[in-house]
């Protein structure tokens, strides 16, 4: 490829949209442009890098073999009812009519499709297990899309379903999945990609984990242990204290005038946040009823495991004078019997606290939940914090850290087969649901990601596995005849050797034919210029600067091939 002959300019600056450094990196080097919010097309150097991420994607699957198959982009609405997610999930599932009037969708996950296309075909427990997989156009109606590629509306997508006979049979699959996509991470040139614990939401299953891209720019927070390696996203990551128990003492109504906050009352009180009982108010969606999650002082609430305990939609409540609560004086005695009431279990065996008294300007001390307010259920509805205990080796090692979720594997079970009625007949001749599992990958926000976290100020600095180009091609001054010949002739040499190269043939300056190769991002530059023919050479570097080669222009196209190959197997090595 010629860059005189290729569509799409490279800028200096980007457009003020841009939200994150890859999105305008993208856009200034001719990777993408915007069609709408959430919607992009995409240049030839994006196109080159996510085929090269699918035939990775398609060479992991088939390994562990996967069938590929296809799915169709918009599936009648019936479909998903059978599911019954056509009613549950809200309005990031995209609803029409066709001309015909009947109910439609733009699929965003293939689920029901994946069963459709199994259930006629799967009838026998001989066919089992299974897996299929796709890659295929998706349509989320996110209502916050950003990020370039990271988080939009239409997106390529690798998804995967698995169909077993039991549950071991699942599991067993679901670890060569597991492995199958930190291959597929490490081929790809991602080397900061960790598997967390995660919330199946509305997929469903029993366990789920997401691989995440850490970066400071990510949307998921990430529980870590430094010390044993523990990893959970904090929508579900354990929240461990350690309670000192305390002397009882006797309860005691406090005037504490204008105190409402935690961090207030403490202070007016002496006493720590640690020894106080903090209340955080929601409503259900469904009903706007109220609840009350009473929580220790220092400690923030999981709103995903407040809905998981809920099994509902919550929203944070809006408090009126009807509800017969004290806004910045709520505490648990007194309350009104039409409130839920959940206590977390970081207040679990303190003899002792703060809380609000449920009236103006005052709160109670010495107050104690089991004496004061009687036997309850504790339920873990914290979030994890940093230096807090880890869950499995008990050590103070908890850090908080940012990530891009880039992959994702579920155990659904029978979720789906059941309520699609998808069954087969066992060994005895009785009837079974198949045992699900589902797995995907973004293609899109994988290429973005990698492009997040590999760049400098110049532009980005792709992994010579997903690179759109092998080698950049820099012919300056290429009104020189001997430069151009050279050039020419290395360009020649290196598509004849299968080399995939980009050659920037156009008589431009040195400045601005190195700035463009900049933001094409191409892992391997080859430089002609009077000045390097002068000595005899031309030269091989660098896009990361790691290397800067002079070699002889007879045996250049050859040697860059060599070099080529070991940058492989640099990342190669990492794959176990």
């Amino acid at each position: 490829m010629k860059v005189s002959s290729l569509l799409g300019e490279r800028f200096k600056t980007a457009p003020a949209d841009c939200t994150i450094e890859s999105q305008a990196l993208m856009v200034r080097g001719g990777y993408m442009k915007s069609v709408g919010t959430g919607l992009f097309s995409l240049y030839m150097p994006a196109k080159r890098i996510t085929k090269k991420i699918e035939n990775i994607l398609r060479e992991e699957m088939d390994k562990i073999d996967g069938q590929e198959v296809m799915f169709p982009v918009v599936m009648p609405g019936a479909l998903w009812q059978e599911s019954d997610r056509y009613n549950t999930i809200g309005s990031e599932l995209l609803r029409f009519k066709d001309r015909n009037g009947i109910d439609m969708v733009l699929g965003m996950t293939h689920e029901e499709a994946a069963v459709h296309l199994a259930r006629d075909a799967a009838q026998s427990y001989q066919k089992y297990p299974f897996m299929i997989y796709q890659i295929q156009t998706k349509f989320r109606d996110e209502p916050r899309s950003r990020g370039g590629l990271i988080r939009t509306r239409e997106f390529t997508m690798k998804d995967a379903y698995s169909f077993h006979t039991s549950m071991k049979d699942l599991e067993e699959y679901y670890d060569v999945c597991y492995h199958a996509y930190e291959r597929i991470f490490a081929r790809c040139g991602a080397t900061n990609v960790v598997a967390v614990k995660s919330d199946s939401g509305m997929m469903g299953g029993r366990i789920s984990h997401e691989f995440m891209l850490l970066t400071e720019i990510g949307e998921d927070t990430l529980v870590i242990c430094d010390e044993c390696g523990y990893r959970s996203n904090m929508e579900v990551a354990d929240c461990i204290v350690e309670n000192v128990s305390g002397e009882i003492e006797e309860l005691t109504k406090v005037h504490t005038p204008n105190q409402k906050t935690i961090e207030e009352v403490s202070k007016f009180l002496g006493k720590g946040e640690k020894d106080t009982c903090k209340a955080v108010l929601y409503q259900r969606n469904a009903d706007d009823s109220l609840v009350i999650v009473f929580v220790r002082g220092d400690l923030e609430v999981n709103e995903t495991k407040l809905r998981n305990h809920l099994k509902a939609e919550v929203h944070p409540a809006v408090v009126t004078q009807d509800m017969g609560v004290v806004a910045g004086f709520i505490g648990p005695c007194g309350l009104p019997e039409n409130v839920t009431i959940v206590f977390d279990e970081s207040l679990k065996g303190i003899n002792s606290l703060i809380c609000g008294a449920n009236e103006e300007n005052y709160h109670l001390t010495g107050f104690n939940i089991e004496r004061d307010y009687g036997k309850v259920e504790y339920v873990s509805v914290a979030k994890a914090y940093k230096g807090g205990i880890c869950p499995v080796c008990g050590k103070h090692s908890i850090s908080i850290k940012r990530g891009i979720e880039v992959g994702n594997i579920f155990q659904l079970g029978t979720k789906y087969t059941e309520s699609m009625g998808m069954q087969y007949l066992d060994q005895n001749g009785e009837l079974q649901y198949p045992i699900m599992g589902c797995y995907g990958i973004g293609v899109g926000r994988l290429m973005a990601s990698i492009c997040q976290v590999s760049h400098d100020k110049f532009g980005p600095i792709w992994p010579i596995t997903i690179a759109p180009w092998q080698i950049h091609l820099c012919a300056i001054r290429v009104d020189n005849p001997q430069v151009k010949e050279t050039a020419d002739k290395l360009y020649e040499e290196l598509k004849r050797i299968g080399v995939e190269v980009i050659y920037d043939d156009r008589n431009v300056s040195a400045g601005v034919m190195f700035s463009d190769a900049d933001l094409i991002g191409v892992p391997v530059r080859m430089i002609v210029s009077p000045r390097t023919l002068e000595r005899g050479a031309v030269e091989l570097c660098a896009r990361d600067k790691s290397f800067q080669l002079d070699l002889n222009p007879q045996t250049a196209a050859g040697e860059a091939k060599s070099k080529i190959q070991e940058l492989i197997a640099q990342i190669e090595n990492n794959i176990d």
